[in-house]
């Protein structure tokens, strides 16, 4: 058995789950992507951990930071990998100064607890799916069949710690909460 990850996110509430699986269904009958992310494990992560021995300074690190919820929008369906066969079918959300001060808070405190993050450009995300499963080629054009015609709003009310279960599903776990102040 691997050793559980961690990382913090925003947790989705469950109409926007069910908004982004009623979005994926389509994809998912067609059978176009060879792995798909169970409605319960929707996130936004806002940095990943990786294993840890010890959480309680990172906790208390994250958990005393004070930042209001936010509305998010979901746009559009993207990618990440190569571009004939992408490994990571994602769905974003529209720019956000507030997301993206809230991810620099978090960031900052995981890293003042002592971990090392990734350090590539944020790049707001939902992973829905994994693995490009066609015997043709992956294209913008086939992916924009799919769009979704109206866009979802939805308020980021909460940050969670959540631990990886690799051999169940849904797989994430949610082990501390720490909500946004309320507008």
């Amino acid at each position: 058995m691997l050793n559980p990850h961690y990382f913090f996110a925003l947790s989705l509430p469950e109409e926007t789950k069910l908004y982004l699986n009623g979005c994926m269904e389509p994809m998912r009958i067609e059978g176009s992507f060879k792995k798909w992310v169970h409605p319960e494990d929707y996130h936004l992560t806002l940095a990943f951990l990786g294993s840890a021995d010890e959480l309680t300074p990172v906790m208390d690190k994250v958990g005393r930071l004070t930042h209001p919820s936010f509305p998010l929008t979901l746009s559009r369906f993207g990618t990440f990998g190569k571009s004939d066969s992408p490994r990571i079918l994602w769905m974003g959300v529209e720019p956000s100064d507030m997301l993206h001060r809230l991810r620099d808070l978090v960031y900052g405190s995981c890293e003042e607890a002592g971990f090392q993050l990734d350090q590539r450009p944020f790049s707001p995300h939902i992973t829905v799916g994994r693995k490009w499963n066609e015997l043709y080629p992956f294209t913008r054009e086939w992916l924009n069949g799919f769009q979704p015609l109206q866009p979802h709003t939805f308020t980021a009310t909460e940050v969670v710690l959540y631990q990886t279960h690799t051999d169940r599903l849904p797989k994430y776990e949610a082990i501390h909460t720490i909500p946004l102040q309320a507008n």
